[in-house]
Formats: C-alpha cells, structure tokens, sequence
C-alpha cells in the first residue's frame, strides 16, 4: 500500500511527482483509494493521509517533468494501474 502525504514545499518532499494525462507517457499509472484499507497490493493504488507521520512516501506535484524523480498518470480501473517502465522506485512508495 502506498500511503501518500502530499506537500507544496519540493524541500519537504522525498519524490518529486510530475501528472499526465496519457498512460503511455508514465512511469507509474496510479488509483486513488477511497479508503485506507482499499490501498493495498503495491505502488499503484494510493491513499492520500492528512499526516506526514502516517505516510510511505512524501511526494510534491511539480509543473515541469524535467524536474520530476517519478510522472505518473492516474486511472480508473484497477487494471490500468501499475508500473510502466523499470524504475529506481519501484517497491517503495
């Protein structure tokens, strides 16, 4: 499960996260739970905390993708999510 906290300071953050619309330009495409205990199984389904301390990953959205460490795409169905390409981070969000 990936418990996200989401900040506006790129300083506080450990990924920097750049969004796309097309699935085909992702890293990661991402679900968003609506529950807690729906996020489970991996990096691909997100629940977003309100508290840093409960979050597995701390993430910042930059406008820019060169800036980025991970672009994700997010999606609708559980099976258009996961990863895309091979990357460093997979296995720990």
């Amino acid at each position: 499960m990936a418990s996200i906290f989401v900040t506006d300071r790129e300083s506080r953050a450990e990924i920097l996260v750049f969004q796309t619309d097309r699935e085909n330009k992702a890293d990661l495409c991402v679900l968003m739970a609506d529950r807690e205990s729906k996020a489970k199984g991996g990096d691909a389904v997100w629940f977003v905390v309100d508290r840093e301390s409960r979050a597995t990953s701390k993430i910042c959205y930059v406008e820019r993708e060169n800036k980025a460490n991970l672009t994700i795409c997010f999606v609708e169905r559980e099976s258009h999510s996961g990863w895309k390409t091979s990357h460093e981070l997979r296995g720990q969000l």
